[in-house]
């Protein structure tokens, strides 16, 4: 009964199954079909952050040293399926002082696997974004005028 229903939720869904490696750890495995026809509606159920996640995020970026600025855009403010997509320089732009890498990376990694895809990503520290700023970098000014939210913002932007 239950392969007879596992076979019709495949056939009928979104669902791919392959096959892991051969020998006694092989098992089915599943993934979602990007050609899915509600495999956007899916993603965006996915990507779209509660408070309490936003606030989860928040807080382990600050954990990473002292950061002044963190905002968030694109693949973490864009549907999917919409028409007028957003190509964000960046999905999460940090500006920092003392930023500890290895917490970086960890963070990082366990964003992309949580989101599922790379993030683009830039860290720059305090002076660095100051001067950028007032020189109207092209990467900043980009970043700043587009959508975006700020998660943190001791800077005052």
């Amino acid at each position: 009964m239950a392969k007879k229903n596992k076979k019709k939720l495949v056939k009928k869904s979104g669902l791919q199954k392959s096959k892991a490696k051969t020998g006694p750890s092989a098992r089915d495995r599943y993934a979602l079909n990007p050609h899915f026809e509600f495999f956007g509606e899916l993603r965006s159920l996915v990507l779209k952050s509660s408070p309490a996640e936003r606030e989860n995020m928040t807080r382990r970026i600050s954990n990473l040293g002292r950061v002044r600025l963190a905002l968030i855009s694109g693949i973490f403010l864009t549907d999917p399926d919409a028409s007028n997509q957003y190509d964000s320089p960046a999905d999460l732009f940090i500006v920092g002082d003392d930023i500890n890498r290895q917490k970086l990376r960890n963070f990082l990694s366990s964003l992309e696997a949580e989101v599922g895809t790379e993030i683009k990503f830039a860290l720059m520290d305090k002076d660095e974004f100051h001067y950028r700023y007032s020189m109207f970098d092209r990467f900043v000014r980009v970043l700043l005028e587009g959508p975006h939210e700020k998660i943190i913002n001791k800077i005052g932007l």
